[in-house]
């Protein structure tokens, strides 16, 4: 079984790099090597044979044991075959799994996790919980310097982690604003658009979601200045943000979130309705 696994070439291996700020994901994942070269010695396999196993190169294999790479969900529980481990390596897929995006992508996951409510202007690009995996990756690929794959592969399956927060029971209230500007922008192409504009439909369908159209030519609202976010928990307290408020630092103050959601409010106001809403994107689908 072992020889017939085809050795990826060392710059397209799988693996994410470790994020050197996050220091409760290194202890995490160097823990994880360790447990993997203490299982593979056990068995008295090289490094190099483990590697041609898993069909990965040998510096991979000793960069992932060592805690300098964050191993993949798939090379564990290859690992495990090949180790002949019972299941024990692939159990650490759970420890991977917390730790596997960078440290501020994960405290916003958790943040939006724990949220009751929330409330989202953009005026740019579409928020990251509404896009789906090829728009997002198209997004970005526009910036300059492009981001090494692994880097893009990491930052978009982060951003797709988070849309588990459409599965949680009860469900929480999401409310979007969108700019037409946004939804006209053919990002990836024609049929990565379409995708996407039909993906906006079905989530709009959603009785807890309520996506909303900023017309472009109504200008004269208070999402000049750029995002709003506000995320609302069930204790009360709620944490919000936007680009020219505040430093564009997330705020918890009354005072402060209340500004945020008078802004929000007026917006919502000036917006077409859901349902117009989405009968001008099932519009721009017809035309795509």
């Amino acid at each position: 079984m072992a020889t017939d696994v085809e050795v990826v070439g060392e710059a397209d291996e799988p693996g994410w790099e470790v994020d050197p700020d996050d220091e409760w994901g290194i202890a995490v994942i160097a823990t994880v090597g360790r447990q993997l070269r203490l299982r593979r010695e056990a068995v008295g396999m090289r490094a190099a044979d483990f590697g041609k196993a898993v069909g990965y190169g040998e510096d991979m294999v000793y960069k992932i044991e060592s805690g300098k790479r964050i191993p993949r969900p798939e090379f564990l529980d290859t690992a495990d075959g090949v180790l002949r481990a019972d299941g024990l390596v692939s159990a650490m897929k759970e420890d991977v799994e917390k730790v596997r995006y960078p440290k501020k992508v994960r405290d916003l996951a958790q943040m939006e996790a724990k949220a009751v409510e929330l409330l989202s202007y953009g005026n740019h690009n579409l928020h990251g919980l509404l896009q789906t995996r090829e728009y997002a990756w198209a997004l970005m690929r526009t910036r300059r310097p492009v981001p090494e794959e692994d880097l893009l592969e990491q930052a978009v399956a982060a951003r797709m982690a988070r849309k588990s927060i459409f599965d949680r029971s009860p469900a929480p209230e999401l409310s979007f604003v969108l700019e037409e500007t946004a939804l006209k922008r053919p990002v990836g192409g024609k049929m990565v658009w379409r995708r996407q504009l039909e993906h906006l439909l079905e989530v709009g369908q959603l009785r807890n979601v309520e996506i909303q159209v900023m017309p472009t030519d109504r200008w004269d609202h208070p999402g000049t200045g750029g995002r709003i976010q506000v995320l609302k928990f069930d204790d009360g307290t709620a944490l919000g943000r936007m680009d020219d408020e505040f430093n564009g630092r997330p705020v918890s103050d009354p005072k402060q979130l209340r500004i945020l959601e008078l802004r929000y409010g007026i917006i919502r106001a000036e917006a077409l309705t859901a349902r117009e809403s989405l009968a001008f994107i099932r519009q721009l689908v017809g035309e795509s």
